[in-house]
């Protein structure tokens, strides 16, 4: 199973252990990519620091950001699975899952990012600010500009298996699932089920509460059909019905009483 995650735009301090190494990177093929959008992040970031939170879309309150993508070749790196908090991280507790469940995280989970493409929960990486919808002055918009190395590197990614695709739609369009991947893939959206509407906080939270339930129960669904028995059996209320056409997304209903 490989699980597609958002990364959350608040994020943990660098670390002080030693500093980025992008060739150490999980998904080697993306080194290329990511060394040229971390060249012209932190170039952009060491100039103009008024036009560098306007690219960035940051207020004033967030100026230091801007300095701490300056640093990002020299600040200390930690694992991507505490640089990233939030709503959804919280919720999904990586720290305080057991051994098992920690290495099935480590191979199972994804998070997607407009600097680093996408990094295992364990490569590490500096903090820093630089979302999907950036559009970095050399690149363009980060979304059209991983299209390309994802394609060539997420489907041998992606396996054989399950893809849970929890991204938000920022993220979702530097890689779309195509033919048998997307096949086998399947996306969630979470209810309030008194109302049947989406609430982003709570949508986060019960998305984290999911992976969080099949890493600790050690569930390996193989197939979307699959994957809603198991979120059955780990009770969940799960609406889904197989898609009409081969080679779609299957979309999966998450309905939960309680807004928390």
């Amino acid at each position: 199973m490989l699980v597609l995650l958002p990364p959350s735009e608040g994020k943990a301090a660098s670390g002080r252990g030693a500093p980025l190494r992008t060739e150490s990177l999980s998904l080697p093929g993306l080194t290329a990519a990511r060394e040229e959008v971390l060249t012209e992040l932190a170039g952009l970031c060491s100039g103009d620091e008024d036009k560098a939170r306007e690219v960035l879309g940051l207020s004033e309150g967030l100026r230091g950001e801007v300095a701490k993508n300056r640093e990002l070749r020299t600040a200390g790196a930690r694992p991507a699975g505490e640089i990233y908090t939030g709503v959804l991280y919280d919720a999904l507790g990586l720290a305080s899952l057991d051994a098992a469940a920690k290495r099935r995280a480590a191979r199972s989970l994804l998070v997607f990012s407009g600097l680093w493409g996408a990094v295992r929960v364990t490569d590490r990486i500096p903090s820093y600010r630089c979302s999907m919808g950036v559009k970095l002055p050399g690149l363009g918009a980060l979304g059209a500009y991983w299209r390309a190395p994802m394609a060539q590197v997420l489907p041998e990614a992606a396996g054989s298996g399950l893809v849970l695709d929890l991204r938000s739609a920022a993220y979702a369009a530097a890689w779309r699932p195509k033919g048998e991947v997307a096949g086998r893939t399947a996306t969630v959206r979470v209810l309030h089920a008194p109302t049947r509407k989406v609430v982003s906080h709570f949508n986060k939270a019960t998305k984290g509460r999911i992976v969080r339930s099949l890493l600790t129960a050690g569930a390996a669904p193989k197939d979307p059909a699959e994957l809603v028995e198991a979120l059955r059996d780990l009770g969940y209320v799960v609406e889904a019905a197989a898609p009409a056409r081969a080679g779609t997304a299957w979309a999966l209903d998450v309905l939960v009483d309680e807004v928390h």
